[in-house]
Parts: C-alpha cells; structure tokens; sequence
C-alpha cells in the first residue's frame, strides 16, 4: 500500500520525536534513533519538516519492487550531517554507558566501546546506507584502549568510530523485486528489544544509585554551562531547555512553574544517601549525618591507623583497608562537594 505524505507529516507531527513517522515508512533504524535520542535531540525532528516527501517517495519506490534510485557505484559519501550525528550520537550513549555501566571492571575495554559502537553504527545504517560493523567495533576497542579511564574518552572514541564508519559507507543490498514488507510485529519487537538494552541499564542505575547518578549528571550539566560563560544569551537558551520537561509536565498537571521548587527537589534527592555511601559511612564508622569535618577528621584517623608503614607484621591486610578507607572518603568527600561550593 503507497505511504501518503499528510499521513506521515501528521505523525511527525503527534509523535516525530518518537519515530512514528518512521515506524509508519519502514525505516526503523531511524525510528530507533529518534525514539533513544528524543528526535536527534529535536534538531533532527525539526529538520525532517523539508524531508518528509523525500522518505515517502523512498518508501514507495521500495515498496514498488525495490527499485530505489541510487549511484552504481557501491561505495558512498557521507555528509556532514550524517557525519555529525554520528560523532554526537557515539557521544551520547557513551556517557549513558559511563553512567549507568562504569563500575564493571571490563568496561573501558568492553562495555564503552560497544556502546559507543552501536550510536555510531545506528546513525550511519539510517537510510539506504550502513557501514561496516566490525571494523568499527575495532577501532573503537583500540581507541578506547588509549585512553583508558578517562572520563572525556567517548569523544575520541566516537570521533575515531565514525571516520572508520564514514570511510567504509556502503549501501544497503536492494531487496528482490516482489519481495513483501516485514509484518509490524517481528519490527516492534525489535525495537522494543532495542529500546530495552539501552534503557535497562540506566534505569537500573537511576533507581539503585540516585545520588551518584544525580551528581554525575549535574556536574556534566555544569560544566556544559559554563563552557558557555562567554555567551550569556547562549547560557540561558540551554538552561531554558534543560528545564523545558518540567514546564511541560507542570502545564500537563496544571501546576505552576516554580524555578525554586525544582532546586529543592534536587536537593531532597541529593541529600538522601545512596547505597555506596552507607557503605562508605559504615567503613569510616560514621553515621549519616556526619558533616565534612567529620568525615576528614575519621579519615585522617583511620588512615594512620592502617597505613601500611605502621603495620609491618600485617601489611596485606592493612594495605586492603588503608585503599578501603581512601575509596570511602573520595567518594565522601565528591558528594559533599555541592555543599563546600556554596
């Protein structure tokens, strides 16, 4: 059945942001991206206003016995949009590998270049084009490996991914003539797998380690803002946007918008200690309200205590405890942070 352009513009329109216009076209790997990227982050959702009848046409023609227009040749040029979805995109779902998946001991050798692996090679397989998977996932591993333990590797890594992917673009195989569309429920099905392997563990991670992951947030937020202290006009447009889901929620509520109550929100949440925190506290022998000066002072006291120097006839035992108590105390020490800035 032909794909019809109003049709399409009035899902865009609905749900654009959440690919339903491109789950309606056949082109789920873009309906993946939109739906883990919110749109492309809404830039792409609003730009795909000018591209509309050029997807339905796509679509017909696929759907017309495959004969889709394109070049003869096999190899093809990535643009500059593509390009940069794709450095952004590996980005992005590295970050929410760092924050969700990071505590696992393989994770820079594993974990982050798969996930950075799988942004870049779901923008370049958006359309009639792909790239090649695994001298991606290669290259990834490599550069990850470089810059191992670096919080700011996914760019790298995703800036490396996507000149492999961009230098081996290639089209997708044309189906055979004749050949019937995919029933919609095996799609959604793979979406819906899709969606769960990149949300499951950051929600796992949101609901498990609130404060950590409030703070690991915030603290890329901050530094995003003041990047851009020199454009204070520019500031205000970002902080305008980042509160933008919760004007919205308080217009679908009947709510009022109170900038306020959304610090102190932040504050009850940030003030609640997480699990590795008990677990900190318990290690330094300190209750939960225990201020910074406490917390140095029971540092300072159980690090001499258990300092190797001071314990020759135990000192793997002491070694153990001495790395304990740092542990605890750095991460102590970054959840009072907040509170010595003020």
């Amino acid at each position: 059945m032909a794909k019809k352009v109003m049709i399409t513009y009035a899902l865009w329109a609905m749900g654009g942001p959440l690919g339903l216009h491109h789950i309606y076209l056949g082109r789920d790997s873009h309906a993946l991206l939109w739906i883990l990227t919110l749109g492309g982050f809404g830039f792409g959702w609003l730009r795909e206003f000018f591209r509309i009848p050029s997807y339905v046409s796509e679509a017909n023609q696929k759907a017309d016995g495959g004969r889709v227009r394109r070049p003869p040749a096999a190899p093809t040029s990535v643009g500059l949009i593509r390009f940069t979805g794709q450095v952004c995109v590996g980005i992005y779902f590295g970050w929410v590998a760092l924050i969700s998946l990071s505590s696992l001991s393989f994770f820079y050798f594993l974990v982050l270049p798969l996930s950075i692996c799988a942004g870049v090679h779901l923008v370049s397989s958006v359309g009639q084009q792909t790239s090649d998977l695994q001298k991606t996932l290669v290259t990834c591993i490599i550069t990850s490996s470089i810059f191992y333990g670096s919080t700011l590797s996914p760019l790298p890594i995703s800036l490396a991914a996507s000149v492999t992917a961009a230098q081996h673009s290639t089209f997708k195989p044309l189906q055979p003539a004749g050949y019937p569309p995919e029933p919609l429920g095996p799609r959604l099905y793979r979406l819906s797998l899709g969606i769960l392997a990149f949300s499951a563990p950051l929600g796992y991670c949101v609901f498990h380690n609130t404060t950590a992951t409030l703070y690991y947030i915030s603290d890329c937020i901050a530094a995003l803002l003041d990047f851009f202290w020199f454009f204070p006009w520019l500031k205000g447009v970002l902080e305008f946007f980042l509160l933008l889901p919760y004007r919205l929620l308080c217009t679908l509520t009947g709510g009022g918008f109170y900038e306020d109550s959304w610090k102190k929100m932040l504050e009850i949440l940030l003030n609640e200690y997480g699990k590795k925190e008990k677990e900190a506290l318990k290690i330094l022998s300190l209750p939960e309200e225990s201020s910074l000066e406490e917390i140095t002072r029971s540092y300072r006291e159980l690090a001499k205590v258990w300092h190797p120097d001071h314990n020759p006839k135990r000192q793997e035992e002491a070694q153990q405890m001495f790395i304990q108590i740092q542990e605890a105390y750095e991460l102590l020490l970054h959840r009072n942070r907040p509170q010595r800035r003020k």
